[in-house]
């Protein structure tokens, strides 16, 4: 049968995905709110058909505080009937393992999130292990860390002397290049095992302060002045990313599915984005 991989939110990373697999000849159909060109309107359009083609599904679009929204209405009923699905991808974040104050964390840590965007991953991952665990849909949870990549790497801020160095003791943060997302659920695909969990994060979790710095430091610029972290003006958004501190272990992306990162750093993915033109 063709394959056929259905995408909840063909946002950036499900286009990396699109990108590693349609030259091996699979058929990718993905849904975006406006209806852009080769995507579904959703909400909007019936999904019957296209999900009961799918087989491989991958969720990429957020919850909100109403919960998946993929999982609303008819589609739940929907995607538990898709008669063709071989393996189902939903992307969560580290978000849902909250703060641990610069500790590391890895799959089986327990889920405490600090902020309400996490409380919303960490019930949508339950609903969709309640559905798997209901009708033997064949699920696989990928929490990303912060992800970068072209388009949204740190240069264009820091040419424009907008990047701002905050400072907040102990502060880090782990990242993932998009790339290494999209390979990294390539390998799932190719070795399914349903109910795995898998942190998808580089190697090295840094204070943001250093990147930005690197990031100077490539373009030959002026590092950015660093600001207090209880001092500085913030949005309440912009401020909520600083709620957690944490380092995230990748063994078993590496391990289970031999996953080789191309970017196992925030240096060598800079350097990378800098000499593609970024």
């Amino acid at each position: 049968m063709e394959k056929t991989l259905f995408i909840f939110g063909y946002g950036y990373s499900a286009q990396a995905l699109a990108r590693v697999l349609k030259p091996q000849g699979w058929t990718v159909i993905g849904t975006s709110r406006e209806g852009r060109e080769r995507t579904i309107l959703w909400p909007g359009e019936d999904l019957s058909e296209a999900l009961g083609r799918a087989t491989h599904l991958l969720i990429s679009a957020g919850p909100d505080a109403e919960g998946d929204p993929t999982l609303r209405g008819a589609h739940e009923q929907i995607i538990a009937a898709a008669p063709h699905l071989d393996w189902v991808g939903y992307l969560s974040t580290t978000g849902v393992y909250g703060d641990h104050d610069g500790g590391w964390v890895d799959e089986n840590t327990p889920l405490t999130p600090a902020t309400k965007r996490g409380q919303m991953r960490v019930t949508a991952e339950a609903a969709w292990q309640d559905l798997a665990s209901k009708t033997g849909l064949p699920l696989h949870i990928f929490r990303l860390a912060g992800i970068y990549g072209p388009g949204r790497g740190p240069f264009a801020k820091v040419r424009k002397g907008t990047a701002r160095r905050i400072i907040k003791k102990n502060q880090v943060f782990s990242r993932i290049h998009v790339e290494d997302i999209a390979q990294v659920l390539a390998a799932s695909i190719a070795q399914p095992n349903p109910g795995a969990i898998y942190n998808v994060c580089d190697d090295i979790a840094a204070p943001p302060e250093d990147v930005l710095a690197h990031a100077a430091e490539l373009l030959g610029l002026p590092v950015p002045p660093a600001e207090d972290f209880n001092t500085a003006e913030m949005t309440p958004m912009a401020r909520s990313f600083y709620a957690e501190s944490k380092r995230v272990r990748n063994d078993r992306i590496k391990n289970e599915l031999g996953v080789k990162l191309l970017y196992p750093d925030y240096q060598t993915g800079l350097a990378a984005l800098l000499n593609a033109g970024e």
